[in-house]
């Protein structure tokens, strides 16, 4: 089994600056990326459902510069310079869940979110949706916790206690249910992608 501690990501390594249609315009550091306002650069997202349909989310670890101890998505992070999409989803849900699953691309956006002075993400953001048993494990060097939930829980917790969640994932999961209901009831039980 992977070491659950190991160091994955550091701030100095390079990331892709991209225009607003995804056309690769240069690299900068992860540091320099996140600064300020942020400079564009292409990212990904990953929703993971198990077998009942209910989704994977992470809380991230307190040692993030971003939005520390915050929940989220499944998994999210930024191929390096020199990656593919696919490459770089495959090694981050290695890096930090300890798995290996097929993804399914369902839609890309911008969108920029600013966490006070610490700095801001500023990303064209490629989402994913696939599978993922119960035998993930968190690299806690990344992942403070991982727990799966259901749609309509989801949607409660969102309404009641929104700022425990990253901007993306709030933003993602509404997009997700509003304007693609046929791919997330692939993964997520048709009952639960349904509204009201």
């Amino acid at each position: 089994m992977n070491d659950l501690h190991r160091i994955v990501s550091s701030e100095s390594e390079d990331l892709i600056l991209v225009d607003a249609d995804d056309n690769e315009i240069g690299h900068r550091s992860k540091t320099e990326c996140h600064n300020g306002a942020g400079v564009l650069h292409r990212a990904f997202s990953v929703f993971l459902f198990n077998d009942t349909g209910q989704l994977l989310m992470q809380k991230r670890s307190s040692g993030k510069r971003l939005w520390p101890g915050f929940w989220s998505n499944s998994c999210c992070s930024h191929p390096r310079r020199g990656e593919s999409l696919q490459i770089a989803t495959e090694r981050r849900l290695s890096d930090e869940l300890n798995i290996s699953t097929a993804l399914e691309f369902v839609y890309q956006f911008c969108y920029q979110a600013h966490y006070g002075a610490a700095g801001s993400e500023h990303e064209l953001c490629h989402v994913y949706l696939g599978r993922a048993g119960e035998d993930a494990l968190a690299n806690e060097s990344e992942i403070e916790g991982i727990r799966f939930i259901a749609a309509e829980e989801l949607d409660a917790e969102f309404a009641t206690n929104s700022q425990q969640f990253t901007p993306w994932f709030k933003q993602e999961w509404q997009t997700l249910r509003s304007d693609f209901h046929e791919q997330l009831a692939r993964y997520c039980a048709p009952a639960q992608v349904r509204r009201g």
